[in-house]
């Protein structure tokens, strides 16, 4: 066996055993990580409040705050708009029954199993009361003890920067000191600067997702524009769900094809203007990452850690091709998850000058 090949089984060894470790290890990385990414989007502001002469207990104590004012102000707005949505749950329930009764009967027709035994079936696989209150308690049990967790790793993550940064120059041996601090600094000014971006970008979404469904007469016009935002987090997944979900409700509610057609057209301004303008401007092309690569992190996401790790899979690959971008040896990599430059043909050139005009 030659010394290449060694190489490369210890490569794909090393690949396994990572996210062997993320997926037997999710309890503790997840909310670890959750925290540090929350931990570095505040981390500027911290730094500004430490600058104005704040003491850092106290400056890590306001960021706390104000990102716990943050997520319970939202989910108050979203708990108010959401049982706006659910005054109309006869409606709901209406469109369901008829659902399920064409089900039913389309299963009698086409496999010729009676409504009794269909009825019959259910009731056999459906879960006892006793084992679905067991599961709940479960799921608001580890819910309760991630959101500590979380909290915890936010708090110390950021009183300790600096004892965690010394930590790892002490790990590099002194000639690659200075080398590893301006490593660290670069990757750590622009992971904050995608996520920072991200947030705006979200946030943009939220207002222009608003202001079309508001023009277009649609009900709870508030509610789905915070939903399609926050799913945008998720690429070609995401907004298409959401887009697809509201266009759902919007027609069970009665819409017309005028408005169904409104929606779908507000879907396809702001991506258009999410995709040419927000993104280049906010998020910058350092942190692009190709189609393949998307799904790829995506699907990995899910498996080790289910709904959290597909919102967590598109951060942390962006902030993963930024530390190979900014280390040599990883350099291969950053350059494999990157987006693929294309040729400068005429149309790629007209775009490009419509970009820079905007």
């Amino acid at each position: 066996m030659t010394t290449s090949t060694t190489a490369v089984i210890k490569k794909l060894l090393l690949f396994f055993l990572i996210f062997a470790g993320l997926y037997y290890g999710k309890v503790f990385i997840m909310p670890f990580v959750i925290g540090g990414i929350l931990a570095m989007l505040f981390l500027p502001f911290c730094n500004w409040m430490e600058k104005k002469k704040i003491p850092k207990g106290i400056a890590v104590f306001l960021c706390l705050l104000t990102l716990l004012l943050f997520v319970l102000g939202l989910v108050a707005i979203l708990s108010w708009k959401i049982s706006e949505v659910m005054n109309d749950i006869s409606l709901l329930k209406d469109k369901t029954i008829e659902t399920v009764a064409y089900i039913q009967k389309y299963i009698f027709n086409h496999f010729n199993i009676s409504i009794e035994e269909q009825f019959k079936i259910f009731k056999e696989e459906k879960p006892s009361y006793s084992s679905m209150m067991q599961i709940l308690l479960s799921s608001l049990a580890a819910i309760l003890t991630n959101l500590i967790l979380v909290t915890a790793y936010f708090l110390f993550l950021l009183c300790y920067r600096s004892h965690i940064k010394q930590f790892i120059l002490k790990l590099t041996a002194e000639t690659q000191q200075k080398e590893m601090e301006q490593i660290i600094h670069k990757v750590a000014n622009i992971s904050q600067q995608y996520l920072v971006g991200l947030s705006k970008m979200i946030v943009c979404l939220w207002i222009m997702y608003y202001i079309g469904f508001s023009f277009i007469g649609l009900e709870n016009a508030f509610f789905f524009a915070i939903f399609c935002g926050f799913l945008e987090i998720v690429p070609f997944v995401g907004n298409i769900t959401g887009t697809a979900l509201t266009v759902l409700i919007a027609a069970m509610h009665g819409g017309n094809l005028v408005l169904l057609g409104g929606i779908a057209i507000t879907y396809g301004i702001v991506q258009f203007i999410q995709g040419w303008l927000i993104e280049p401007l906010m998020l910058g092309p350092q942190v692009k990452i190709n189609p393949l690569f998307t799904i790829i992190a995506l699907v990995l996401g899910e498996l080790l850690w289910g709904i959290p790790g597909i919102i967590l899979a598109i951060p942390l690959t962006a902030m993963l091709k930024i530390i190979c971008d900014h280390i040599e040896p990883l350099k291969p990599y950053g350059f494999l998850i990157g987006e693929i430059e294309l040729k400068k043909t005429a149309n790629f050139s007209f775009f490009k000058k419509i970009k820079g005009l905007l």
